[in-house]
């Protein structure tokens, strides 16, 4: 039997509403051209030149993509048996090309609307019943193996959308993308502790993420929302800033604090980090040239969490030579470029993975 499904003319890309301003042009770049916005950030486009996007590296906008290979534009609500005919549909189309799981979401990720929330986990429910066993775990996205195919399904008061895709090719195990991390009010320290969790989530569709008790180097530290974060996880942080850190980590022991520019920190000899970590603001390829410096203390094969800020950009192509002339620093530093996106927490910014070569 051919396991194939036909190419998808259309996809539904996640496009963050920071870049907004940049759309006009940036669809050129994707090789698409915009068709509908069937809810939240999804646009429903038309791919008018498959390969564009990799050329141009537009796919950097992009937080998550699914190929439609299914779709019923419909008001579920006003459906009456929605839930048992899109699964029996979904199961006649899909089950034959043997996902590795099925996962369902919503078109308006986060929405406070109860009914599309209940009807994405209800028509999983069913589809799992209905489809054959499935090798994945069922509770547990991240356990999927990146580069199997899953179903994954966006549900809306638009309709349904489906497509056949694995979650490294999708950029993210959940529908819509990476795990959204909530932050947790006034515990908080920052909305940074939930980007670098969002980050170490992604980080799994390559890789296995520092085992715990690694030691992190980070640049730019204040107020700590990161570094609040890394040491939840388990590692040991030594946090470089010249403004101090939210009072309420100075009793750790597993922190390092060093009140010192960054530009002029220098680690002692023997020091070395298993990852490194760099949030700061200002010029990126200043900041940039500073990981370089300091990735001489870090380990062969250690990785960098970077993020690309972007202020004052004005158009996709702008952003995306910054974004070119990161990496060309990184590289000629003896970094390798593993990956780069734009998670939930980033604003005009994009996470940049890298690891250093040996």
């Amino acid at each position: 039997m051919n396991t194939e499904l036909p190419a998808a003319t259309k996809r539904l890309l996640r496009i963050s509403g920071v870049f907004d301003p940049l759309m006009e042009g940036l669809f050129p770049l994707l090789g698409a051209n915009p068709l509908t916005s069937p809810g939240g950030e999804y646009r429903l486009v038309d791919i008018t030149d498959p390969a564009a996007a990799e050329r141009s590296g537009a796919l950097l906008f992009v937080r998550w993509s699914l190929p439609v290979h299914h779709s019923w534009p419909c008001r579920p609500a006003r459906i009456d048996g929605f839930i048992e005919k899109a699964a029996q549909a979904l199961a006649a189309k899909f089950a034959p090309h043997k996902p590795q799981t099925v996962l369902v979401g919503q078109l308006q990720p986060g929405s406070p609307d109860a009914y599309h929330k209940s009807l994405a986990s209800n028509l999983r429910g069913r589809m799992l019943q209905v489809f054959p066993p499935m090798p994945a775990p069922s509770r547990d996205a991240e356990a999927q193996d990146s580069r199997a195919r899953t179903l994954f399904c966006l549900v809306g008061k638009e309709g349904l959308y489906a497509g056949l895709i694995s979650p490294l090719e999708a950029n993210g195990f959940h529908p819509g993308g990476a795990k959204h991390i909530r932050l947790s009010g006034e515990e908080s320290i920052s909305r940074a502790g939930a980007k670098i969790a969002e980050a170490l989530h992604h980080l799994r569709l390559r890789q296995a993420p520092p085992p715990v008790g690694s030691h992190w180097l980070e640049l730019g530290a204040s107020p700590g929302g990161m570094t609040s974060e890394l040491l939840t996880r388990g590692y040991r942080v030594t946090a470089v800033d010249r403004a101090p850190l939210d009072r309420r980590l100075h009793d750790s022991p597993a922190l390092k604090f060093v009140h010192s520019d960054v530009s002029v920190f220098q680690p002692l000899p023997a020091a070395r980090c298993d990852a490194m970590l760099c949030d700061m603001n200002g010029d990126s390829l200043e900041s940039m040239r500073q990981v370089c410096r300091l990735s001489s203390s870090l380990r062969p094969g250690g990785l960098i969490v970077f993020t690309l800020k972007l202020p004052e950009i004005f158009s996709a192509e702008d952003a995306l030579a910054r974004h070119r002339a990161a990496v060309r620093e990184a590289e000629s530093a003896g970094l390798t470029h593993l990956n780069s996106t734009h998670l939930t927490h980033n604003r005009q910014e994009f996470t940049v993975f890298l690891e250093k070569r040996g």
